[in-house]
């Protein structure tokens, strides 16, 4: 880390295949891949924080709701991601078969890449209204307690998307400027970072604070509005800096904007909706009045 900084200062772009990064964890008969283990590691600290929150006043589920949350989230994540990759960027991989050894079908060989933050918060919030149904729960308010938790998957993964050299951004002349394998000679923005910060490490900040700090919990939906419309500014400006998909470039040259960003407006919206819907309604759950002066 410190020899990035140093380098950052130089006139000389920094060169991404210099820095050393590996594609993961040898195990010998096995590499573990980072982008595999920010997935695992970001459910794991969701489930655990999610049964903290269950331990305090006001909490919308049982444990049971949420081990089973953690089971159906993750299939969520996967299933969503991959198929909103699919549907909303590469369509052809529902029809490639070209794929090399075992699994040839290109929509199921998630290893070589390709995962959509859209497709996946679909498939999640599918994995809550199922798991609300069934468990006869208050939704808005179990999306409350898991949105907090989101953007801790987001900082792990953009973190192994740059750990990858992947998904990088526009050719630029800062300082901090990287020459990406795959980018041609062209230093550009390590905008993987940028998505860490903002959509992943700032966001799950203010979220716990939110959380632990305020009654924001007792007012129904506050959580998951901040979460949307966060999320969605965030990506929404993080777009300025980052490549745009090969398939769908001409989307930016047409309208001024990208692919990604058309489809984050909505979630802006909704977002704002529900937060300001939120806040003008009256706290809710144990212990609400007190809480919502905090």
């Amino acid at each position: 880390m410190l020899s990035l900084l140093a380098a950052s200062g130089a006139a000389d772009p920094i060169y991404w295949a210099e820095l050393g990064f590996t594609p993961g964890i040898d195990l010998g008969f096995f590499t573990l891949r980072y982008y595999s283990l920010a997935y695992l590691l970001g459910v794991i600290f969701a489930y655990w924080q999610v049964s903290k929150m269950l331990k305090q006043p006001g909490a919308p589920m049982a444990q049971r709701h949420a081990d089973d949350l953690f089971f159906y989230c993750t299939l969520g994540v996967i299933l969503g991601g991959r198929l909103g990759y699919a549907m909303f960027y590469q369509p052809e991989l529902f029809t490639d078969f070209s794929g090399e050894g075992f699994v040839s079908w290109k929509l199921l060989r998630l290893w070589d890449g390709g995962m959509s933050f859209h497709g996946g918060l679909l498939g999640v919030m599918l994995a809550m209204g199922w798991v609300s149904w069934a468990g006869k729960l208050d939704f808005i308010r179990v999306t409350d307690y898991v949105a907090t938790t989101v953007p801790m998957g987001m900082f792990l993964g953009r973190l192994a998307n740059f750990n990858n050299g992947e998904l990088w951004g526009r050719p630029t002349d800062v300082a901090w400027g990287m020459v990406f394998p795959g980018g041609g000679d062209v230093a550009r923005h390590p905008s993987q970072l940028y998505q860490a910060g903002l959509e992943g490490l700032l966001l799950l900040i203010i979220l716990l604070l939110l959380f632990w700090k305020t009654g924001a919990r007792y007012r129904r939906g506050l959580l998951v509005g901040v979460f949307l419309l966060g999320i969605g500014a965030a990506r929404f400006i993080n777009e300025f800096f980052r490549e745009p998909d090969k398939d769908w470039a001409f989307r930016v040259s047409e309208t001024g904007l990208s692919q990604g960003q058309w489809l984050t407006i909505p979630v802006i919206l909704v977002g704002l909706a529900v937060t300001l819907m939120a806040v003008m309604k009256k706290p809710v759950g144990t212990g609400g009045s007190a809480s919502a002066s905090a």
